[in-house]
């Protein structure tokens, strides 16, 4: 087994979703989930491709922010483009989660951009996250979020007080 002397992962600086219309993605994120557009650029070159491997290629992206976290948008122009996207479940397949305090009212407004709910959301049965509903939606170009509203926390009158 190979040493892990001086190896330290920081923090995590963001996640990225390959788009297939970054102006629908950023329609989605903006103004469908409240995001913070940050900024906008394009990039190409012997940097892109050393970087992604698409090689050849050039990019528009915008970067939002969005509960603290930063979400990188690329719409990757001047290459082939699988006909059908991954499925959630396929190997290398990954996806963000995010804690909603409605999840109901918000797969209603999503669905209005043309994202799918995978089914109905579901109670966490047991554990630490009990109680949570869960459930995945599916953009239009594949991108998977997953959505969870923890259960209500009510407050509890102490009889002895």
């Amino acid at each position: 087994m190979m040493g892990h002397a001086n190896i330290q992962v920081r923090r995590a600086d963001h996640v990225g979703f390959a788009v297939a219309s970054l102006d629908e993605s950023l329609r989605f994120w903006v103004d469908g989930l409240g995001a913070r557009l940050v900024r906008t650029g394009e990039m190409g070159g012997e940097f892109l491709g050393q970087v992604t491997g698409a090689h050849g290629a050039r990019v528009r992206l915008a970067i939002v922010s969005l509960a603290d976290q930063t979400i990188e948008l690329l719409e990757y122009q001047g290459l082939d483009r699988p006909s059908a996207p991954a499925k959630p479940f396929d190997p290398g397949f990954a996806h963000l989660a995010l804690v909603v305090d409605d999840i109901d009212a918000l797969l209603t407004r999503i669905a209005a951009y043309g994202w799918k709910a995978q089914g109905t959301p579901q109670p966490i049965a047991s554990a630490a996250r009990a109680g949570t509903r869960v459930i995945y939606a599916v953009g239009p170009d594949g991108a998977t979020i997953e959505f969870m509203q923890p259960p209500l926390v009510t407050a509890t009158t102490d009889p002895t007080s």
